[in-house]
């Protein structure tokens, strides 16, 4: 079976638990590894105020760009694994932890699955996401609109950039 040409990916990575800095690096690594897979552009990184329960520690967020010729359930199989090296747990939603790598796009699919929903569908009101992932493509069309026309319909207030 010949190997399916290969698409353009966004993941977003994410980290507010024991060395953020560290899962992240890690993670970008990792992604760099994957089979089928080239890293064509990392973010910056950000550091975000959390979302979900109160008392959480600062997120470190960051985008990758991918060329990929896994599929989008593959891909996600393989991000949940790299999830797991950094000693992710699931206990609560939108709780802390070491490390989330969310598929926001994989080509222009639509994926609507019980693991998966693509494209990400809170991608576009998050500036912990869109922020990182317009460094890598602010003139990607989503929906009608840009990822930077929607970055600047939304309140930054709580994402600031803090390395390369």
């Amino acid at each position: 079976m010949a190997t399916p040409p290969p698409v353009v990916a966004y993941v977003a990575l994410g980290s507010n638990l024991g060395d953020r800095h560290g899962h992240l690096a890690a993670a970008f690594a990792a992604l760099e590894k994957l089979p089928g897979t080239r890293l064509l552009a990392r973010s910056g990184l950000y550091e975000t105020a959390p979302v979900g329960p109160p008392g959480q520690q600062d997120y470190l967020n960051a985008a990758a760009e991918l060329s990929t010729t896994l599929e989008p359930l593959e891909l996600l199989d393989h991000l949940l694994s790299i999830e797991q090296t950094r000693g992710r747990i699931r206990r609560e939603r939108w709780g802390p932890r070491t490390l989330d790598l969310d598929l926001l796009l994989h080509g222009d699919r639509r994926v609507s699955d019980p693991r998966l929903t693509l494209p990400h569908p809170a991608m576009l009101t998050r500036a912990f996401v869109l922020a990182p992932l317009c460094e890598l493509s602010p003139a990607l069309l989503l929906d009608g609109a840009t990822l930077a026309a929607r970055l600047e319909s939304l309140d930054r207030s709580g994402v600031r950039r803090i390395a390369s």
